[in-house]
């Protein structure tokens, strides 16, 4: 029986999988996003959410599924915000590129390593 060799991840399935970093970094952003949304869509019927968000219901379903090629970082932060929700964002030099946190809500929970940046409020249409 051979071995199975195991290599610890980058925090960033994308980047593991091959995708060059720019691109993984971008995609990660929308994943987190993605996921905010599907949670805060999980106790309601996919058109109470569509309305929330200001988007039809197969648009939603798009995110629900997992449908990331369809979504800009643009279009989830402003369905974040149409639904009562404001995204903050935070830049900083990478300690090491190899190694990143392990999980998206600790990569938001934890202080940035170097400045950070204050939380970017997005107008909703209501102010």
């Amino acid at each position: 029986m051979s071995r199975i060799k195991i290599q610890r991840g980058s925090g960033n399935v994308f980047r593991d999988v091959g995708f060059p970093p720019a691109v993984a970094e971008n995609m990660l952003l929308r994943a987190q996003l993605m996921s905010e949304i599907r949670t805060a869509a999980r106790s309601m019927t996919q058109a109470q959410a569509a309305k929330l968000f200001g988007v039809t219901q197969p648009r939603l379903n798009d995110v629900l599924r997992g449908r990331i090629e369809k979504f800009s970082l643009d279009a989830l932060v402003n369905m974040l915000a149409k639904g009562g929700r404001y995204v903050a964002m935070r830049v900083g030099k990478q300690r090491n590129s190899r190694r990143r946190p392990t999980s998206p809500r600790s990569r938001v929970n934890e202080p940035p390593p170097s400045r950070s940046l204050e939380p970017v409020r997005t107008a909703t249409a209501s102010g």
